[in-house]
């Protein structure tokens, strides 16, 4: 355990030097160098969440062409292993490393060298805790723009190693953490996209009374059916304040509950059993938003894959019992049933009525083929969700590791 506010919590064996502490001003140096696009430094571009990139890599709309002057305006070098930042855009993480190479980007941006080690640097101008120091000098009477100037960002005080030694080595791994972090993302990102492109091919499309795809041995053509024709709908339990008790009772999912496809625990609300007056959840189940505050957040739905004890739903819910749950669980992930949403969405009231859950039409195999996708779907969903808890429990022990690791 390290000295309280010398020295880290956690640190590489073999470095017991006290961390100093010293104007960031010491550490930065700005590079103010202006010169026009050339071969040896194209254009480039910067932005939160990205740093430097090629221009072409930007995810906003890029309107840079706008204001492009190859031949007459002067741009701001950058290097690679600067520090560059966007005074006006530092409350939405508009500060990084160049981790990209030599170029020239706008000058309304900041860009620093430094002699300690570049990406030791940059986890400590990245952190939370310095962004929030750092906004303290915000200027400016509109509040999406106000900046925060190079001088008072300097003018901050930071604790470093002495050892550049420890720096690299703290740097590097954080490095190999971020590329594990990022490989994991394209995994996920990767099972998302598979699974929206098997929603589109599995259901038939635009009027179509069969998908693109099937397995093997299904020729038969699909049937137009009302909802309610497949499967059977349960309401809601209302309840008072009065109604809730801090544990022991009645668990009450609600909308909070439902997320990205899954049950999810935090604020639970519990109630009095004896006020129960409805179906109690079952597995395999399906829970559906009906009514809520914002708009897009109706239709929101998740399947119950695990037995609940004396569990209802509330009161701005539906529960749908299908002896295909899988399956109706992957029509539920549909375009088809964005649409069927947005279409009986109330005009004043963000809600819809069990009676147009009931009624909405869709197509749909028989139970043979309603099986074979819902258990595809499962399977797709199980993994997605296995990649995103290894995702957010690598994100966690980065997290930890920031906090441990820096004074």
């Amino acid at each position: 355990m390290a000295e309280k506010n010398k020295n880290p919590e956690v640190r590489f064996a073999g470095y017991t030097d006290d961390w100093e502490q010293h104007e960031l001003g010491e550490v930065l140096i700005e590079r103010k160098i202006l010169q026009k696009i050339s071969d040896d430094a194209p254009i480039l571009a910067f932005a939160s969440g990205q740093g430097v990139i090629d221009r072409s890599e930007r995810k906003s709309n890029n309107r840079d062409h706008l204001t492009l002057d190859p031949t007459n305006k002067n741009y701001l070098l950058t290097e690679y292993n600067d520090i560059v930042y966007n005074p006006s855009n530092l409350k939405y993480g508009a500060i990084d490393r160049n981790k990209h190479g030599k170029g020239v980007i706008s000058p309304i941006y900041v860009t620093f060298t430094t002699e300690e080690e570049p990406s030791f640097i940059e986890l400590i101008v990245k952190s939370e805790k310095f962004k929030l120091r750092a906004l303290q000098y915000e200027e400016g009477t509109v509040v999406k723009r106000q900046s925060v100037n190079p001088e008072n960002l300097l003018s901050l005080d930071v604790k470093i190693s002495p050892s550049r030694d420890e720096q690299k080595k703290i740097g590097v791994l954080f490095e190999q953490l971020d590329i594990i972090i990022n490989l994991h993302q394209r995994k996920y990102n990767k099972l998302v996209t598979v699974k929206k492109a098997m929603l589109e091919k599995m259901f038939p499309q635009n009027g179509a009374d069969v998908p693109e795809i099937r397995f093997e041995g299904f020729t038969e053509a699909w049937e137009e059916k009302e909802l309610s024709d497949e499967v059977e709908f349960y309401t809601g339990l209302t309840y008072s304040p009065n109604d809730v008790i801090k544990e022991g009772g009645t668990f009450v999912l609600r909308s909070s509950n439902v997320k990205n496809g899954e049950i999810v625990y935090g604020d639970n609300v519990y109630v009095n059993s004896n006020v129960i007056n409805c179906d109690n959840v079952r597995m395999g189940d399906i829970i559906i938003v009906v009514r809520n505050g914002s708009r897009s957040l109706i239709g929101k739905h998740a399947q119950i894959k695990e037995k609940m004890n004396s569990t209802v739903i509330g009161a701005f819910m539906t529960g749908i019992n299908s002896n295909q749950s899988a399956f109706t669980n992957a029509l539920l992930d549909t375009a088809q049933f964005d649409k069927e949403i947005e279409k009986n969405l109330g005009a004043t009231i963000n809600q819809i009525t069990t009676g147009a859950f009931k009624k909405m039409q869709f197509m749909f195999p028989n139970s043979h083929e309603q099986h074979k996708i819902g258990n595809y779907f499962t399977y797709l969903d199980n993994l997605i969700a296995l990649q995103q808890r290894e995702l957010e429990k690598l994100k966690n022990i980065k997290k930890a590791c920031l906090e441990k690791m820096f004074v």
